[in-house]
């Protein structure tokens, strides 16, 4: 059962070519409840036999991230919290969901559009507080394709490193999110010390 969907999304995505997994990363980093390993695995295996150019997937996949953050972002900035709780709900927004992205990313600042997106459930919708809050695009973009393509690397190697062997995509799989995650907190607690730090030396 895993091997034909393995081949069917291989299969499709091959067939989609370097337009496909852009498209499909945009979704990803929108609303839709679209899960980018099941884009960038296959992509990665199709690099591993040489259908595609490796260099070429990773980089399509950030840029197709970042411009899904980016669609985020500018719908929540210029269309304000009000517009999000009243069409989110359609694609499973919640207030309450909303309230926690916030408190999110009030709690670890304008780093949260990085870290945010190396957590499974806020990769997606991290953009949306940095709309809200107007965070500066530059600074939005930047972090954004880190933390993206930190993700997009690590999917890539597990698709171009194992191959089509599903067992071992979901054990490496689940590996990595851990590994992710805790780097996300010694990058959190760097960020915090330096800030702290620069506060202290300027006399804040």
């Amino acid at each position: 059962m895993l091997h034909d969907i393995a081949a069917t999304l291989v299969q499709y995505i091959g067939d989609m070519g370097y337009w496909g997994i852009f498209l499909l990363m945009f979704l990803e980093s929108t609303f839709f409840p679209f899960p980018s390993e099941i884009i960038m695995i296959p992509a990665g295996y199709l690099a591993y036999k040489g259908e595609m150019n490796v260099y070429l997937v990773v980089i399509i996949g950030i840029l197709g991230s970042v411009s899904g953050a980016l669609f985020n972002y500018y719908l929540a900035m210029h269309f304000g919290r009000k517009f999000l709780l009243k069409y989110g709900k359609y694609f499973f927004i919640k207030e309450e969901t909303l309230d926690k992205l916030e408190a999110f990313f009030t709690r670890h600042g304008e780093l949260s559009t990085f870290n945010g997106r190396l957590i499974p459930g806020i990769r997606q919708l991290i953009s949306l507080p940095a709309g809200l809050a107007k965070m500066n695009i530059v600074k939005f973009s930047l972090y954004s394709a880190l933390g993206a393509g930190i993700w997009v690397v690590v999917l890539v190697s597990l698709g171009y490193l194992l191959g089509s062997n599903e067992e071992l995509i979901s054990e490496y799989l689940h590996t990595a999110t851990i590994i992710a995650l805790i780097s996300v907190v010694f990058i959190t607690l760097f960020y915090i010390i330096r800030n702290k730090r620069k506060k202290e030396i300027l006399g804040e």
